[in-house]
């Protein structure tokens, strides 16, 4: 598992960027896509589109057919999209931090940061979901991770 130090992390796997510039980048952490599997599509907003922590950030569905949602962690209005991970989702699988970045925002809340984890943080955090998923049956654990991440 690959944890980026300059990130700060959500416990539904996102990474955020700051970018100094007002703005950040966000995309799925390398856990995170480890633990979706290989995409087979996968929905952004559009450029200009406000978004509000906890909006609906992208949509996906893996190879299963499964749809995946994935929520916004800061409030801001999308000013750069991903075309590449839109034509080719399995970007996000191979490259989640450089090439597989999702989208951009310009932040109207940059306190929101305060509020996400730490790479040291988030790699406690994965960690203990890893030991439990060990620790369980196989089928309860997307149960069980999902109880944890909320």
């Amino acid at each position: 598992m690959l944890v980026m130090d300059d990130l700060l992390y959500t416990e539904d796997h996102l990474w955020v960027k700051n970018l100094e510039t007002g703005r950040v980048s966000l995309g799925i952490t390398d856990y995170g896509q480890s633990l979706l599997g290989e995409l087979s599509s996968l929905d952004l907003p559009d450029s200009g589109e406000k978004l509000a922590e906890g909006d609906l950030l992208a949509t996906a569905h893996d190879t299963d057919g499964e749809l995946l949602e994935f929520f916004s962690p800061v409030t801001g209005i999308v000013t750069v999209v991903n075309k590449a991970v839109i034509e080719e989702p399995d970007i996000v699988s191979s490259d989640p931090y450089e090439d597989g970045w999702l989208i951009e925002i310009k932040l109207e809340q940059p306190q929101e940061l305060d509020d996400l984890m730490s790479a040291e943080e988030y790699e406690a955090y994965a960690q203990e979901l890893m030991l439990l998923k060990e620790e369980l049956p196989d089928e309860d654990i997307e149960d069980e991770l999902e109880i944890i991440e909320r």
